[in-house]
């Protein structure tokens, strides 16, 4: 009796599936997928990161930032030669709470700057602030990514090292900053309220719409991950 080669089997729709894990710049990912047919995989993601960072210096600002990434999706994974690894995976971003929060602050006397203009922490109140990033201004963003590795190996096996390149849209980030105490001049003499002196606000604003700016690539988010998968069968796939 003539078996047809593994090249050539078409499996049963969720007759296999596989399990992997990886990392990329939405953080560290666990990934599942099954078979649609012999072209295409169904695949879901989830990635989780967290990163703590402090006593770095920017503009005269002692700065400490935290990261957190979480985020899940779903795509398709489209093998125009199924027996190979090369596969284009459209997918959406359903849920995205990327986001970063620092704190701030000038020690007493030491100088600062907002918009190219210097001011100086006062003794009694040194200035100090919060800034809030968001990488989830579209809740809900598309995909798009091409890559090599099936996590539901064609031609049998069961290990898989799937790579992956591509971006998510996920619109431009948001940022926020605030500042609060008192700021002098040099002589130290004449001081201001940071949170209500116009003319700091306004250069407060031009600063973080500078930011923005800079940032403004991001709404294109990179997408580069490598991994390791293992599949098995549930059913018989003939």
């Amino acid at each position: 009796m003539k078996t047809m080669p593994t090249a050539s089997r078409a499996s049963k729709p969720f007759s296999q599936f596989g399990f992997g894990g990886g990392v990329s710049p939405l953080g560290i990912g666990m990934s599942a997928a099954t078979n649609l047919n012999k072209y295409m995989n169904l695949r879901g993601t989830g990635n989780l990161f967290n990163y703590t960072v402090s006593n770095f210096t920017t503009n005269g600002f002692s700065v400490g930032a935290k990261l957190n990434l979480a985020s899940a999706g779903t795509s398709v994974d489209f093998y125009p030669f199924p027996n190979h690894g090369f596969r284009l995976s459209p997918g959406v971003l359903f849920y995205n709470a990327n986001a970063a929060s620092a704190s701030f602050n000038v020690a007493s006397g030491q100088s600062f700057k907002l918009n190219g203009v210097d001011y100086y922490s006062s003794a009694a109140s040194p200035v100090t602030g919060v800034g809030n990033l968001g990488l989830h201004t579209q809740k809900t963003s598309f995909t798009a990514t091409t890559g090599w590795g099936n996590m539901i190996p064609r031609r049998g096996g069961h290990w898989s090292f799937p790579v992956e390149l591509g971006a998510a849209f996920i619109g431009s980030p948001s940022l926020k900053m605030n500042i609060a105490g008192t700021a002098c001049d040099q002589t130290g003499v004449y001081c201001v309220d940071v949170a209500s002196n116009q003319q700091i606000q306004d250069n407060l604003q031009a600063q973080v719409t500078k930011y923005r700016k800079d940032l403004d690539p991001l709404k294109t988010y990179p997408i580069a991950s490598f991994g390791l998968a293992y599949s098995f069968k549930t059913r018989s796939g003939r």
